[in-house]
């Protein structure tokens, strides 16, 4: 019997040592669980934390964008209210000489008053003219309506000039047209 009892008692002792890994694993399980929960609350709430940044900063970015087309804007307004400023008076003088009585004399040097007026407006937003009779042809500003026999001026010479051409520093804001010079000395030779 004494084999029997060793036998239960190892068995015994091998049931609660069983028991006893199993409780710890149980504990070890628990605590592992615990610590994940606690790991996932945190990500969670950093989650949470850089949703509610993104969020703020995509309102920050819409308000920019809604700030500088406000600002835009007006800048645009103010440069056109200065530009039109400019042209005021010439269109008050307009306004004069076509109520105006007198000669045609009078007529027109007040015509002509508002040309200058009209150039001056023009010139104080940095438009210039084209320079074009005299000069040599140049495609890139001005357009040719045909071409005039002359032996005054050297071949593709502008030689009249029908409607001026402009600009704004290097851009061309309408190009001059013109006429140009076919000289027959230079063709016969």
């Amino acid at each position: 019997m004494k084999g029997t009892e060793e036998t239960t008692a190892a068995t015994d002792q091998e049931m609660v040592s069983a028991a006893e890994a199993e409780e710890s694993n149980t504990a070890s399980e628990a605590e592992a669980a615990t610590v994940l929960q606690s790991e996932f609350d945190q990500i969670k709430g950093e989650r949470d934390q850089y949703a509610d940044r993104l969020a703020r900063l995509q309102a920050e970015f819409d308000n920019a964008r809604k700030r500088e087309a406000k600002e835009r804007a007006e800048f645009r307004d103010y440069a056109v209210g200065n530009a039109a400023e400019g042209f005021l008076g010439v269109l008050d003088n307009f306004q004069l000489a076509l109520k105006s009585t007198g000669s045609p004399e009078q007529f027109r040097a007040g015509i002509e008053l508002i040309a200058k007026q009209l150039d001056d407006a023009v010139r104080n937003l940095g438009v210039t003219a084209v320079e074009t009779v005299g000069q040599q042809f140049d495609p890139r500003t001005m357009e040719a309506l045909g071409s005039v026999e002359t032996s005054e001026y050297p071949d593709d010479a502008v030689v009249d000039e029908i409607r001026k051409g402009y600009r704004i520093k290097e851009r061309l804001l309408r190009p001059a047209l013109v006429r140009v010079a076919k000289n027959n000395q230079t063709h016969q030779a």
